[in-house]
């Protein structure tokens, strides 16, 4: 199987199962217009999350890395009336991409842009009292992974659901990635995310548009 294959069969799924979307259009667009790098989740991962989101029930949002909002539209429209997601972005212009894309999405008053380096934000949010949240997605630097996930977990609560993005690196997660500190920040993640008890999780390796790559799904348990 090639890359060629794996993203026809990825626009297969689209075309069939998700309608046309004016809104995310334009965020994907507008973020390829400012010179963003093409980071964003694919769009059937982003029906992933919205439908996790949606069987979860989740109510409040953590999201670690926006890029330009992709992400965030997709989530933000999973959440009931009154429901709030964070959004964390360490890039100021990324940031003002992915408010202008959230804006236009219709959900300016749902979804909340922090701006700064999430290991400066998260803290702050923990402070403020603003958990626990009831799903966590975790998509921002891979070399501070396990930093990002032991915050998910003090800012979460039993039944919450953390999903981490691009956690199999092509393979070299198990392979040839021992000079990658991008590789080496998602082995300290596993590692993280065998050891503690609170968490039980899984993950899979997927394929599609974004190459060769995975998703870790964690369901906190409270365990001690």
């Amino acid at each position: 199987m090639t890359q060629q294959r794996w993203s026809a069969v990825d626009r297969y799924i689209a075309d069939l199962l998700l309608p046309p979307d004016p809104s995310l259009d334009a965020a994907l667009e507008a973020s390829a217009a400012a010179g963003l790098p093409a980071h964003h989740i694919s769009p059937a991962q982003g029906k992933l999350l919205q439908l996790l989101a949606l069987m979860q029930g989740a109510q409040t949002i953590l999201e670690v890395g926006t890029l330009g909002g992709y992400s965030a539209i997709w989530l933000g429209r999973a959440l009931p009336v009154g429901g709030r997601l964070v959004a964390l972005e360490g890039d100021p212009g990324y940031a003002a991409v992915a408010r202008a894309n959230v804006d236009r999405a219709g959900l300016a008053d749902v979804v909340e842009i922090r701006v700064g380096p999430a290991l400066d934000t998260l803290p702050l949010l923990a402070e403020e009292g603003r958990g626990p949240f009831d799903m966590i997605f975790i998509d921002a630097d891979k070399r501070s992974n396990a930093e990002y996930l032991a915050w998910a977990l003090e800012l979460s609560r039993p039944g919450s659901v953390i999903v981490a993005d691009n956690v199999v690196r092509g393979g070299a997660v198990a392979g040839d990635g021992d000079g990658d500190a991008s590789v080496q920040g998602v082995r300290r993640f596993y590692e993280l995310l065998a050891s503690d008890p609170r968490v039980s999780a899984t993950a899979i390796q997927t394929v599609g548009l974004k190459g060769h790559d995975g998703f870790a799904i964690g369901l906190v348990t409270g365990g001690a």
